[in-house]
C-alpha cells in the first residue's frame, strides 16, 4: 500500500512539473493592430494575450493583422500556457 501512495506521489510531481511554463519558452510577441499580442512560442504553437492584458481564446486558423499591416495565421491556442506566463508572478 505505501509503494503504491509513493508511487502516485511520483508520478503527479512529475505531471505538475511538465506544465511549468517560463518567458524562455516565448520565441517571440507580436503586436497586433486591434491592440492585443500574440506570443508565439518555440514549438510554433501560439498564443493571445488582449489589450487588456488577458489571456483570450483565437481559433486556430484565424488571420489576424499586425500592426505593420502583415497577416499570420494563428497555429494553436495556447490559453492555459500563456495565463501561466501571464500571471506566474501573482499566484501562490
Amino acid at each position: 500500500m505505501l509503494k503504491k501512495m509513493l508511487a502516485i506521489v511520483a508520478l503527479s510531481s512529475l505531471g505538475v512539473s511538465a506544465y511549468a511554463v517560463d518567458a524562455s519558452q516565448v520565441q517571440k510577441s507580436i503586436e497586433l493592430k486591434d491592440g492585443s499580442t500574440v506570443y508565439i512560442f518555440k514549438d510554433g504553437k501560439m498564443g493571445m494575450e488582449d489589450k487588456y492584458g488577458r489571456a483570450t481564446y483565437m481559433e486556430s486558423g484565424h488571420a489576424m493583422e499586425t500592426k505593420d499591416g502583415k497577416k499570420i495565421i494563428m497555429n494553436g491556442n495556447e490559453i492555459w500556457r500563456l495565463d501561466e506566463l501571464l500571471h506566474k508572478d501573482h499566484r501562490g
